[in-house]
C-alpha cells in the first residue's frame, strides 16, 4: 500500500475517527488503531471499539492498494506535527509502515487488516432523512436529560419515536426528563429505538447544519450518513420508562415568565452553592413574580423575577444545576412553568403553543426536592 495525500486532511478525518477507537487496554489491540485502505484514489478510515464506530474517506493519490491497522493516538499525533502540506504512507508485507513529509520519516509497525474485527451490516428498508440543524437541536435539547450512571442501562441513552411523519426525541433519569418533537417526512412504519449517549455526542460533532442526515435502523444497530461519514452504532435495549404516565397533563398554577430573566436570576442566587457546599433553590410563585433564594453555610441569596401566575401559590424547592440544564435549553424568549404543588414535578414548555402534552415542540420535566 502507498498514497500521497493532504496532511491536513487525513489529521482532521483521523481525529474524528480516532474517537470511534477504545482508549482502554484491551485484549485486542487492533480496536486501538484505525484501519486505513487505500483504494483507487480515496483512502478509507474505520474506527470500531465494538459498539461504536465512525467510517469516512479522503481524496489520495494512491500508487498501490492496499491495508493496515496503525494505532491511533501515535498516528493521529504524527499528524499533528508533520512539517509539509503533503504526507505519504506506505505498508509493506511486513506491516512496517513508513509515514514521510518533506524531510521528516517514521516508521510504525501496524496490524494485518484480517485481524480487524467486522463491522455490523445495517439494513432496515425505507431511511430516515432529517435536516441536520434538526437533529443537531433536538439531541442537544434531550441529552442533558439522560443518565450517566443509571442501574438501567437503556436510561444511559435517548429514545427516539418515529412515525406519522413526526420525529420524537426522549430522555430521562431519575430527576428529569426532556422530550423534544419536530415534524418530518415520514409515512413508513412507525419505529422506536435508544441510541447511546455516546453516539449522538459524537454525530452532533460532525454534522454540518446545511446538511441532510440519514438514519437506517435494524434490530440491534443503527447507521447514521451525514456529510462523507458514516456512524454506526448499537442500540440500548431494555424497557425505557413509561414517561407518558409520569408527565401530569393538567396544572394547578401556570406561570409565563421571561426565559433569560429565569436563568439569570437563579444563577444569581446559586453562587453560594458548590459541589462542595450543597443545597438548593426554593421558589415561591405567587401572585405577579416568583421570588427565588438559598441558603447554604456560606451564607444566603435572594432575587425576584416578575412573571405572570395564573392559579394557586407553590412554595417548591429544586437543584438548581438539574433547573438551570433545562431552561438552558429554552429558545423561546417566554416558557410556561406549570405546577402542582409542592412534592409534584415542575413542567417547561413554550408559550403560544397549543399542542397536546405530549406533543409541544419541547416540554422538561424537573422533580423537587426536600425542603428544610
Amino acid at each position: 500500500m502507498k498514497f500521497t495525500c493532504s496532511s491536513q486532511v487525513l489529521s482532521e478525518a483521523c481525529m474524528n475517527v480516532q474517537r470511534a477507537t477504545s482508549t482502554k487496554s484491551t485484549t485486542l489491540p487492533t480496536i486501538e488503531g484505525i484501519l486505513i485502505k487505500a483504494e483507487s484514489d480515496r483512502v478509507m478510515l474505520t474506527g470500531y471499539d465494538l459498539e461504536f464506530g465512525i467510517i469516512t474517506s479522503v481524496e489520495a493519490n494512491v500508487e498501490s492498494t492496499g491495508s493496515i491497522i496503525l494505532n491511533a493516538k501515535t498516528l493521529c499525533d504524527t499528524l499533528l506535527r508533520v512539517p509539509n502540506e503533503n504526507v505519504s504512507i506506505e505498508a509493506d508485507e511486513r506491516l512496517i509502515c513508513k509515514i514521510k513529509s518533506g524531510d521528516y520519516e517514521m516508521s510504525l509497525t501496524g496490524f494485518s487488516e484480517a485481524d480487524y474485527p467486522e463491522l455490523p451490516t445495517v439494513t432496515g428498508g425505507f431511511p430516515i432523512i432529517i435536516k441536520g440543524s434538526i437533529i443537531k437541536d433536538m439531541i442537544k435539547k434531550t441529552i442533558f436529560a439522560a443518565s450517566d450512571n443509571d442501574a438501567k442501562v437503556v436510561h444511559n441513552g435517548v429514545r427516539f419515536e418515529i412515525g406519522n411523519n413526526n420525529i420524537r426525541l426522549v430522555a430521562v433519569d431519575g430527576y428529569k426528563l426532556a422530550i423534544r418533537n419536530e415534524k418530518i417526512e415520514y409515512s413508513a412504519d412507525e419505529k422506536d429505538f435508544v441510541v447511546p449517549k455516546k453516539t449522538l455526542n459524537e454525530l452532533v460533532k460532525l454534522l454540518e447544519n446545511d446538511e441532510n442526515i440519514s438514519m437506517v435502523v435494524a434490530t440491534r444497530h443503527i447507521l447514521f450518513e451525514c456529510g462523507s461519514y458514516v456512524i454506526i452504532s448499537r442500540l440500548l435495549e431494555g424497557d425505557f420508562l413509561s414517561y407518558k404516565s409520569a408527565i401530569p397533563t393538567t396544572a394547578k398554577t401556570e406561570v409565563k415568565i421571561n426565559t433569560r430573566n429565569m436563568i439569570n436570576s437563579i444563577e444569581r442566587v446559586s453562587i453560594i452553592i458548590t459541589e462542595r457546599i450543597k443545597s438548593y433553590v426554593r421558589c415561591i410563585f405567587d401572585s405577579e413574580s416568583v421570588k427565588v433564594s438559598s441558603t447554604s453555610a456560606i451564607g444566603s441569596s435572594a432575587d425576584r423575577v416578575i412573571a405572570d401566575l395564573q392559579g394557586e401559590r407553590v412554595e417548591i424547592g429544586f437543584n438548581n444545576k438539574y433547573l438551570l440544564d433545562a431552561l438552558k435549553v429554552c429558545d423561546t424568549d417566554e416558557i410556561i412553568l406549570r405546577l402542582n404543588g409542592a412534592t409534584s414535578p415542575l413542567i417547561i414548555v413554550p408559550d403560544n403553543d397549543d399542542s397536546a402534552i405530549y406533543e409541544k415542540n419541547f416540554l422538561f420535566m424537573v422533580l423537587p426536592v426536600r425542603m428544610n
